[in-house]
This record gives C-alpha cells, sequence and structure tokens, in this order.
C-alpha cells in the first residue's frame, strides 16, 4: 500500500483528481468505480474544473457506483443517484447509458445485483476504484463480518453507519435500513484502488488499518491483501499513527 501524507482535505481533493486525471488520460476507454459521501466531494468539484478547462474528457469513461440505498426514488435529493448527477455527472460530458448505479427501488432486489455485477464483469476489471471509509471499517456499503468472497448483494445497515448518515437526513428514522452494494470481492478485483481518508474522526478507523489484523470483521483491512492500493489521507486522520 502507497501512503501519501497530504496536509488536509483541500490537498487530498487536488492530489486524487490529479491522479484520476493522469490515469484515465493513459487509458482509452476508462472504466472508473465511484463512491458517494462528503469525502470525494472534493475530487468531484475539480474533476468538473477539468473537464471545463479540456484536460479531461469523460466521453469515453464508464462508471459504476459502490451502492445505492434501499427505497429512495432516484429524485430524492438523500439517493446516491440524485448525488451522483449533482455533484459529478450532469457537469460533465459523460455519455448517457455510460454511467451505473444500483436501483434500490426494483422489485426483484436479487436480480438487481447479479444485473449489475453482470455489468460489471461485461465492462471488464475497474481501472481505478474509488474508496472511503466508514467509521467502522466499512467499504462501500459492506459492513464489519461481510465474508470477502461477496458479490454485488444486499445488505442491512449498521446502527453505527445509520447514524453516521443521518446528518443527511431529517432524522435517523429516515436513514434507510437496507442497501445495494459491490461486494468486498468485486471491488478487490480492481486493477488500481485510491482510498481516500480525511478527519480526525477517521483517526483510529485509519490506525487500526494500518497497525491492525486483516479481519472480515474490519472490511477496509482486505485492502492489504492488492497489490495496487493509494491511501491518500491528511494530517487529521493520521494523526493517531506514526506516520
Amino acid at each position: 500500500m502507497k501512503i501519501v501524507k497530504v496536509k488536509d482535505y483541500e490537498e487530498m481533493s487536488q492530489y486524487a483528481a490529479d491522479y484520476l486525471i493522469k490515469k484515465i488520460n493513459e487509458i482509452d476507454c476508462p472504466v472508473l468505480g465511484l463512491a458517494t459521501g462528503s469525502t470525494p466531494e472534493g475530487m468531484y468539484e475539480k474533476l468538473i474544473q477539468a473537464n471545463k478547462e479540456g484536460k479531461i474528457s469523460f466521453k469515453n469513461i464508464t462508471t459504476f457506483n459502490l451502492d445505492e440505498y434501499v427505497g429512495l426514488s432516484e429524485e430524492d435529493p438523500n439517493s446516491y443517484h440524485f448525488f451522483m448527477k449533482d455533484k459529478l455527472l450532469n457537469h460533465v460530458d459523460i455519455q448517457e447509458g455510460n454511467y451505473h448505479i444500483p436501483d434500490g427501488n426494483k422489485i426483484d432486489l436479487e436480480k438487481e445485483c447479479q444485473n449489475y455485477e453482470k455489468l460489471i464483469q461485461e465492462a471488464g476489471r475497474i481501472d481505478i476504484q474509488i474508496l472511503g471509509v466508514g467509521v467502522n471499517g466499512h467499504i462501500g456499503f459492506n459492513e464489519p463480518g461481510t465474508p470477502f468472497t461477496s458479490r454485488t448483494h444486499i445488505v442491512e445497515l449498521s446502527e453505527s453507519t445509520r447514524q453516521a448518515n443521518s446528518r443527511f437526513f431529517n432524522s435517523i428514522d429516515e436513514v434507510p435500513t437496507k442497501a445495494i452494494t459491490m461486494g468486498i470481492e468485486t471491488i478487490m478485483e480492481s486493477k488500481d484502488i485510491m482510498l481516500l481518508v480525511s478527519g480526525e474522526q477517521k483517526a483510529e478507523t485509519l490506525a487500526r488499518l494500518l497497525e491492525g489484523e486483516v479481519s472480515e470483521d474490519f472490511p477496509v483491512s482486505v485492502l492489504k491483501k492488492h497489490n495496487h492500493v493509494t491511501l491518500v489521507a491528511d494530517e487529521a486522520a493520521l494523526s493517531k499513527t506514526k506516520i
């Protein structure tokens, strides 16, 4: 795991955007794995700016999002469909049909998981997967205890995850209890992974990742088994490590 220490969130976002721009421009038809949440927002802002300046084009890019809540419409401001369109997709030159987000409103959710997994496999391995990490070590919505062999599946969200995400809702009662998520094995098949971590609230999580054991009880620890992971973390997030 390559560790890149940056000063703060702004520097993390700039590094991540520059890293993606370089990689994308080296590949003919890149397949990107995208994440939601506050961590990658700054990076998306910089990618939009780079697109406007002609430094990058999304015309030949295919994207797959990690996850989506079950039960929220695509127009719901808290859905990840809405988030991705608002924070990135509506502002760049990506082709309609080239971005993919799980549909948490399908009647047959198991079939939706199978179809999503099939789409990923047909696109080939994801070239660059962007990840954040939850305080309990979840990646995507793969909560502690998720088998490392998991593929795209439905998950019951833990109380700590729902509590952390409740800041985006009026109350925790509005936070969905289930989600569809790309599985850990699916994530690990990506050629290149970039993990973004920012803020003091993630310091203990990051210390456990860097100094602890690999365990299904701490999903992000599986990244130690991947050959091409770049961790970009700010000083606050690294404050409880020796780095």
